[in-house]
């Protein structure tokens, strides 16, 4: 599995199942991020607890590897320390949307200038295929014996509600789609969400290649589709079903989060000059007693 000759390099043993669509989505991130010139300094990969937390693992670069649910601020910590950082946040539709949903609203609202790749297998794959925010009204989980009694989150139309800069989906089975689709999220200047439809083979006997083999389309070869439109854009986002869209449903500009501060619009904080004697100061302040 090695990619020679690129500079985002992937690791020959993993912890995923064979067949799993992480595999496809680690090959589309290193060869988006080869396409983009990025070197391994420039790129600083977060993620947090799960199957897709294992990703920054195993491809070569910067990795940040946090708390169940809290990729987006840390991820968020790093950008606005160093903006000269390309930062990718790297987290599953669990730890994304469940333990870190309300970090997820927050960083849409607040536009801060990193890429989110979500794996989306609809389970949460590492404990075993609990039934996630993601999983369909009715599937049968070790946690949901009876069927999911709740509507399945829907992360895109949350992200458009909020006005989230870039909202997009790819699907882990289409290497070039999701190739292209990660290339654009990294160069949006914004918060950019990358849905990723990932079948997971052994928890999630439901959402399979085959099923989304026979129903992805994509938005960005439909003609006449604007992806400026926000209520168009919107209402796609509740098509799933016979048919399922991927593609960029929305993008707009929109001021960042750095855009704010004034003290990092020159340059990064990690470049500036501190007074360490003010640094002292201020935590023995902080002692107790």
């Amino acid at each position: 599995m090695a990619n020679r000759g690129n500079e985002f390099n992937i690791c020959k043993e993993t912890a995923w199942c064979p067949g799993c669509g992480n595999f496809g989505i680690i090959r589309s991130l290193s060869q988006a991020l080869q396409e983009l010139g990025l070197r391994q300094n420039e790129v600083l990969f977060v993620s947090g607890i799960g199957q897709a937390g294992k990703t920054p693992h195993y491809i070569k670069g910067n990795v940040l590897n946090t708390l169940h649910g809290r990729t987006l601020p840390t991820a968020t910590g790093a950008k606005l320390a160093n903006g000269d950082l390309t930062v990718i946040a790297i987290g599953g539709d669990g730890d994304g949307y469940a333990e870190g949903g309300n970090h997820f609203l927050h960083a849409i609202r607040k536009n801060v200038n990193i890429t989110y790749l979500v794996h989306d297998n609809q389970v949460f794959g590492l404990t075993k295929g609990q039934a996630s925010p993601r999983s369909d009204l009715g599937m049968v989980t070790g946690t949901t014996p009876q069927g999911v009694e709740n509507e399945a989150f829907n992360p895109l139309a949350t992200a458009i509600t909020l006005n989230g800069g870039f909202v997009a989906r790819s699907y882990a089975g289409d290497q070039a789609h999701l190739t292209r689709t990660i290339k654009a999220a990294v160069e949006h200047e914004g918060f950019a969400l990358v849905d990723i439809l990932q079948p997971c083979v052994t928890f999630n006997k439901i959402n399979t290649y085959q099923f989304y083999r026979e129903r992805v389309y994509d938005l960005d070869q439909e003609e006449g589709y604007d992806r400026t439109n926000r209520q168009e854009a919107w209402a796609r986002t509740w098509e799933w079903g016979d048919k399922i869209p991927i593609g960029i449903f929305y993008q707009v500009e929109r001021p960042t989060l750095g855009d704010h501060f004034s003290a990092i619009l020159d340059q990064p904080l990690v470049r500036q000059e501190y007074d360490s004697t003010f640094v002292r100061q201020l935590i023995d302040q902080l002692k107790i007693g």
